[in-house]
């Protein structure tokens, strides 16, 4: 008997005449949020399944979750809710429809040892058929990418710093860098099919390798969960790392370089050296793959080394729009919020690129109306930003987010129609709007 596979097929084993099944991923957030989408597409096109066109032509919905803002999350809220008419009407149709949520939503779930939050979103989701950690959808595979010129590649995952208004610790924990190796590969590998741009990402890629130094074991554990976001499943890489070595004769690989060995970089801080990362090195490495243009997002300005500058002004193909995130121009908010570095520091790192890099840009994050910040704390913010020139500005009003120092210790007390006006001020003047 000959079976026919499109567009329907049968299941050998009962005979019965089913769907092809078919999902649909919608992805909020950030840029590493839209990486991930991407390997999600990939580990169900591995199970046969095809990519539907919207939430009615699917039989699985996955949701990657965002938790940066209060309106993030409502927003997925909203989402469920909305899709539960269908899945009802569906199933009643005989049809298979399943709701999966993942992302940061499900992250601060897993890491929250008290189950509080799990069970919020269970109740304020109760159409949702999983919450799936997004540490169970693995490296192996080449993600499907969305588009054939540009690629992103995650080289870190997490953050260590803490910052008080910030939920991010929480939702993917503590930084763990991705094996150099692995980066390289994937880099090459783009390179190879004819990508012309890639874009590192990391919560804080300048601190890459931090943990490849040191020892993951010695770099804030108590945020793990059981696996870790770049743990491998099934495939063996020796073949493929002994490939890659011969290949890469004159770039560096770990930690060495044509035979010697690479000094990591430190950033003194506060008077001490605070972290070593491998940052430098990893991006002159790819820049040195005659990509059209290797970009990065996002970095802190207290990791920004001399080092790295050095890098982006050597290499004419390293962005030329640098992503340095400020969240205030006043000193005391930078306190508050546990950013390490002052309005001054800021500053004298953008005078540095300017000097090496003549035609440099910058865009940034800004928090207004941050827990006790005054009309002249705000003011502070808008001098910054007239002498550094920002391209453009990612502009937020603080909200409360669980977990965090923030909403534990301090107050909300900026009303909302006063972070409005600020929030519009800057929108304004930076931004053109």
């Amino acid at each position: 008997m000959t079976y026919y596979y499109l567009p329907r097929y049968y299941n050998l084993c009962t005979t019965v005449y089913q769907p092809l099944m078919k999902y649909f991923v919608k992805t909020f957030g950030c840029q590493q949020n839209h990486a991930d989408s991407e390997r999600i597409a990939q580990a169900f096109s591995a199970r046969g399944y095809t990519e539907a066109t919207g939430y009615e032509d699917t039989n699985y919905v996955i949701i990657n979750t965002c938790m940066v803002r209060e309106s993030a999350e409502n927003r997925v809220y909203g989402l469920v809710n909305n899709l539960k008419e269908i899945k009802n009407r569906k199933t009643k149709n005989g049809e298979l429809y399943k709701i999966i949520v993942t992302g940061c939503m499900v992250g601060i779930a897993f890491r929250d040892k008290t189950g509080k939050f799990l069970s919020k979103i269970r109740k304020a989701m109760p159409a949702a058929d999983e919450f799936m950690p997004i540490e169970e959808v693995g490296f192996d595979n080449e993600p499907v990418r969305q588009n054939l010129n540009e690629a992103w590649v995650p080289i870190s995952n997490g953050c260590n710093n803490f910052c008080t208004f910030c939920i991010v610790p929480f939702t993917r924990g503590r930084e763990i860098s991705r094996p150099y190796e692995d980066i390289i590969e994937e880099c090459l590998h783009l390179r190879a099919k004819g990508y012309k741009k890639i874009t590192l990402l990391g919560q804080n890629v300048n601190s890459y390798g931090a943990d490849l130094i040191l020892g993951k074991e010695n770099v804030q554990v108590m945020r793990d969960i059981e696996k870790t976001y770049f743990e491998k499943h099934d495939q063996d890489y020796n073949d493929t790392l002994d490939q890659i070595n011969t290949t890469l004769s004159t770039i560096r690989t770990k930690f060495t370089y044509n035979g010697r060995n690479v000094e990591p970089v430190y950033v003194k801080h506060l008077g001490k050296m605070r972290i070593p990362t491998l940052f430098p090195y990893l991006l002159e490495d790819i820049a040195r793959m005659d990509f059209e243009t290797v970009d990065f997002i996002s970095s802190n300005p207290w990791d920004f080394s001399d080092e790295l500058i050095e890098m982006i002004a050597r290499y004419p193909n390293i962005t030329r729009t640098i992503h340095l995130p400020v969240q205030s121009g006043d000193n005391n908010v930078l306190k508050r919020m546990n950013r390490w570095y002052t309005a001054e520091d800021y500053i004298e790192i953008i005078n540095k690129l300017k000097k090496k890099v003549p035609d440099i840009k910058f865009t940034t994050d800004i928090i207004v109306g941050f827990c006790g910040e005054t009309d002249e704390e705000f003011q502070n913010t808008v001098k910054l930003a007239k002498i550094v020139g920002f391209e453009k500005a990612y502009l937020a009003m603080y909200s409360e987010r669980p977990m965090t120092a923030a909403t534990k210790v301090m107050t909300d007390d900026v009303p909302h129609e006063t972070k409005k006006k600020r929030w519009q001020i800057l929108e304004k003047f930076i931004n053109n709007y």
